[in-house]
């Protein structure tokens, strides 16, 4: 039985939007199959309504998540309780256009981060067709467009606001020059940036500023794609497109050193009756200036155990200690 706080979901405002959402949120890149070694629709939104029957109203998208398929998978998952979710998604990957700043090639597509007006007015309308809304909750720019003024691209995103179509106004992978240039523009109500106990870097660039503006922050790859999961030994393989095949943070000496963090954190995680990866998504949402933690689930057991995360609070002496442990088995991003 987990140790739980009046056994309700952690809840908290976006920004000063007025929109109170679930500390735990369903992230779905992995959903939408690229990157991750493909998907099954029929698998995913149960796990989506599994995350949903278990307090998570936060689900947060991109069409970029498999050029659309992510947001359709959602669509899909959450008709009949739109009244539950407090849908996310995303804008500023674009491929129906090659203004802007290239980024990537998907299937042979080039991919450019652009956030001018003209593509945020024509995403925003492909997003509500495929999730099946006439709102979005929180609208993000996914990555920066070097090439756009934010003020344009604030500008748009307030004449959304205006229009009813979407409620808050997020910024994603962004530097603390952009977040400043955000807030001068306009009212911004999240960043959402990678944060975990092995990448902490926003501590120190985001953290502040945020606070200061009233800025949430909703971190995501906070079990750090799986590695701090507690369920990726030194035995585990990637196959095909999978992401992690390749990436320097899974290497042998990093899994070595996240064995010995994964040793200090069980016994908390027991006294709680908390797996590992709750007890690190309860350690993130314990950290100041983190409002929100995006956890991915590819399937229901997954989604389930990650909701009940938000249930969890542990005690001072315990984030203390696994601080302690996370700064001692600093891995190498790179390597």
């Amino acid at each position: 039985m987990l140790d739980v706080v009046n056994n309700t979901m952690l809840t908290r405002e976006i920004g000063q939007s007025g929109i109170k959402a679930s500390a735990i949120g369903l992230g779905t890149w992995a959903i939408g199959g690229w990157m991750w070694g493909g998907t099954d629709e029929a698998v995913s939104i149960r796990a989506i309504q599994a995350s949903i029957d278990e307090g998570v109203s936060l689900v947060d998208t991109a069409p970029a998540y498999g050029q659309g398929l992510a947001e359709e998978i959602v669509g899909k998952a959450i008709k009949g309780r739109r009244d539950k979710v407090v849908l996310a998604t995303k804008c500023g990957l674009v491929w129906h256009t090659q203004k802007g700043n290239h980024f990537f090639d998907y299937d042979g597509k080039p991919v450019h981060r652009y956030l001018g007006k003209d593509a945020i007015i024509y995403e925003v309308e492909q997003s509500l067709k495929r999730l099946g809304t006439d709102v979005i909750d929180h609208y993000i720019t996914h990555w920066q467009d070097p090439t756009t003024p934010i003020d344009e691209t604030m500008e748009a995103l307030e004449q959304l606001k205006e229009q009813g179509k979407i409620r808050s106004v997020g910024a994603s992978n962004t530097n603390a020059q952009d977040v400043r240039q955000y807030l001068a523009a306009g009212q911004l109500d999240a960043v959402q940036e990678e944060y975990s106990m092995v990448k902490r870097v926003i501590e120190g660039s985001h953290v502040p500023l945020c606070v200061e503006n009233s800025v949430s922050i909703l971190s995501y790859s906070s079990l750090a794609l799986g590695l701090l999961s507690g369920k990726i030994g030194p035995d585990r393989v990637f196959e095909g497109d999978d992401q992690r095949k390749d990436n320097p943070r899974f290497s042998m000496a990093n899994r070595e050193k996240v064995a010995r963090l994964m040793e200090v954190i069980k016994p908390i995680a027991d006294q709680h009756d908390a797996t590992l990866a709750q007890t690190v998504i309860a350690w993130t949402l314990q950290q100041p200036g983190i409002t929100f933690s995006l956890c991915g689930a590819r399937d229901e057991r997954q989604a389930i155990e990650n909701a009940k995360a938000g249930q969890l609070s542990l005690t001072a002496s315990d984030i203390d200690a696994i601080s302690q442990a996370a700064t001692s088995n600093l891995i190498d991003l790179d390597g």
